[in-house]
């Protein structure tokens, strides 16, 4: 049964000549959808971001895509979005990643996304006077303390009175100092009241007053109150989920997935206000991306963007995963640790994987729609997912999940031997016999 699923996957697969963008088959696969979501299977592996920035410059340029969303923190991603759409202060494609300052610093501050800012920043400044500039934006929830200096810096510029109680409102966290992890200890165990009543009123009071800013002072753009409604939003939303952090793992998971999904349908809902609909692109992990449905996640009540993408927009959606068989990675061992090049260990047995490597092709892709392949990898077989952190000494049990593959994805890109990120900061390098100069210096 195996050695007839592996010659099928052979001969419905498309090798990869450089990049999977060069095949206009899979523009074609694409198609006319609105929002083509786009894993990894790790979040420190360089083929995974090269193919990725391949296929949405592609996108972009000949499909109209206008929004690059990303598994980040939204105010760390805006100051990207400045610096693309030429609004910001920074002048180089490094200083404009420079606020990606909390672990792990190495998804963001990368070589790969240093390019492929650069290219956007191009492709932006090339296009005709009045037409829409590519955005660059974060879907996550972690930045409740940067999120709040965004909104008090906002404040300060059109409303001052309102900056003084949005400051007496957010002052309720103070006694935490920048650890939002206490004040969800403190307040889930009763050791403290909760902001929650601080944060939703202020989110209130900015969205009132929404009209009255944008005629206040015209030298403000209209995206920046969008930008400090938006951070208003992630602080009220972060508040509750580091509240869930103590209330176990499916709880705080599918806040966070919830959020990633309002902001996805928030910036398509802003950019439709320009006349013509926001197509975007979004990247994260698989373990995001892939429908929840057809996986472990599913089966103990967790969600995710991917699911909530198809619920909401159905076939306007493509969402493309990406595996490895093995190679390197850019990972930590532990959270806070510092960041190491990691061997990756070849793929278990009975994993989408393995299947995959034991078609001797080095990088393919495959679509899961067509009948008899996703007939074939419908059973649930293991997959593997890499976060930030890898300990390959413990592999089965923290890296792999069962999944139905053809129900989880549209697509799959398998790159059989891959090779880590080169992190703009200092990398430890592990296994011993891997360069000492690795990465390179820049």
């Amino acid at each position: 049964m195996i050695d007839r699923t592996v010659n099928l996957i052979r001969q419905n697969a498309r090798p990869i000549s450089e990049t999977a963008a060069n095949d206009d088959a899979l523009m074609d696969f694409i198609g006319d959808a609105n929002i083509v979501l786009m894993g990894e299977a790790s979040h420190g592996t360089h083929d995974f971001y090269y193919e990725r920035a391949q296929i949405s410059r592609r996108l972009v340029a000949e499909k109209g895509f206008s929004a690059i969303a990303v598994e980040a923190d939204w105010p760390d991603a805006y100051r990207i979005n400045r610096f693309v759409r030429g609004m910001g202060e920074d002048l180089t494609p490094r200083e404009s990643v420079g606020d990606f300052r909390r672990f792990p610093t190495w998804m963001w501050r990368n070589t790969d996304v240093l390019h492929f800012i650069d290219g956007l920043r191009q492709h932006n400044d090339n296009l005709p006077e009045n037409s829409r500039k590519v955005g660059f934006y974060g879907l996550d929830l972690y930045s409740l303390y940067t999120s709040i200096a965004a909104v008090l810096q906002y404040l300060d510029r059109v409303d001052p009175e309102a900056a003084q109680r949005a400051r007496e409102r957010y002052n309720c966290f103070g006694q935490f100092g920048e650890e939002p992890q206490e004040y969800g200890f403190a307040t889930a165990f009763g050791l403290t009241k909760s902001c929650e009543d601080e944060v939703v009123n202020q989110l209130l009071e900015l969205q009132r007053q929404a009209a009255d800013y944008a005629q206040r002072d015209g030298s403000i753009p209209e995206d920046e109150f969008f930008y400090a409604e938006w951070n208003a939003q992630v602080i009220k939303d972060a508040e509750e989920y580091y509240r869930a952090m103590f209330r176990g793992q499916v709880s705080s998971w599918n806040l966070r997935d919830r959020h990633m999904g309002e902001t996805l349908d928030r910036l398509i809902e802003h950019g439709a206000r320009e006349g013509e609909p926001m197509k975007v692109i979004v990247w994260a992990h698989n373990s995001h991306l892939g429908d929840a449905r057809a996986t472990q996640m599913g089966d103990r009540g967790e969600l995710n963007l991917g699911q909530l993408a198809r619920e909401r927009y159905g076939n306007e959606v493509v969402s493309v995963g990406f595996t490895t068989h093995t190679g390197t990675v850019a990972a930590a061992s532990d959270w806070d640790a510092p960041v190491q090049l990691k061997r990756v260990r070849p793929s278990m047995g009975n994993s989408y994987e393995n299947l995959f490597h034991r078609t001797q092709m080095e990088r393919f892709w495959l679509s899961l729609q067509e009948e008899e392949i996703a007939r074939s990898l419908e059973s649930p077989r293991l997959e593997r997912a890499i976060g930030v952190i890898y300990r390959p000494e413990t592999e089965r049990a923290s890296h792999y999940f069962y999944a139905s593959l053809s129900r989880q994805f549209d697509a799959i890109i398998h790159v059989d031997n891959s090779r880590a990120v080169e992190p703009l900061d200092r990398i430890q390098p592990e296994p011993e016999d891997l360069p000492e100069t690795y990465p390179h210096a820049i």
